[in-house]
């Protein structure tokens, strides 16, 4: 049981795929479904992981991974088939390339990163996902209003932003304090 939240993370993976090949027959409802259950997945395997002990390190490569593949994939299509605006989807994808290249760089020059998703992250993530629910339930049943998910869109960008922002600031923190000979 101890490895079923890295399942989940691999199931959210999965669902990539028939959720862009929905977005790309312009069967919206079978999209939203599917993304809403991809979302959920990433609350119930984080939930699992933390309340019973069951974390690895492996999942705390997985869960960031199958996130910013699910987000960047969908943002991508929905961009794609002009759901979402692209100035929305270049921030999504610009904001995490930037963090994995300061990963990757704080990795290589600093050694292992020791760090946890932070706030303003976990309030970008559920910002995304709560914006891409708007954009495929409007798409299926044209509800909410237009200025909801204006609105909303908004919010994922001032978030992402934000979210950007503060991670490179920690980054840098993090590489600053490291002592003389590893600078």
């Amino acid at each position: 049981m101890r490895h079923l939240p890295n399942l989940i993370c691999l199931l959210r993976i999965a669902l990539i795929w028939p959720i862009v090949i929905a977005l790309e027959r312009g069967q919206d409802l079978a999209a939203l479904g599917l993304f809403v259950a991809a979302a959920v997945s990433d609350g119930l395997d984080g939930y699992l992981a933390k309340r019973c002990g069951w974390t690895s390190d492996f999942g705390r490569f997985l869960d960031p991974l199958a996130d910013k593949l699910l987000l960047v994939v969908v943002f991508v299509a929905c961009t794609w088939l002009g759901l979402v605006p692209w100035w929305l989807t270049a921030a999504v994808v610009a904001r995490d390339v930037m963090i994995g290249l300061g990963a990757a760089t704080y990795r290589l020059w600093f050694g292992p990163l020791h760090g946890r998703p932070t706030l303003p992250s976990k309030v970008n993530t559920a910002a995304q996902l709560l914006y891409v629910v708007l954009v495929l339930l409007a798409a299926a049943s044209g509800v909410p209003a237009r200025g909801v998910v204006a609105a909303a869109a908004l919010i994922a960008f001032a978030t992402t932003v934000l979210s950007g922002a503060h991670y490179v600031q920690t980054f840098a923190r993090r590489a600053w304090a490291q002592p003389e000979g590893v600078r």
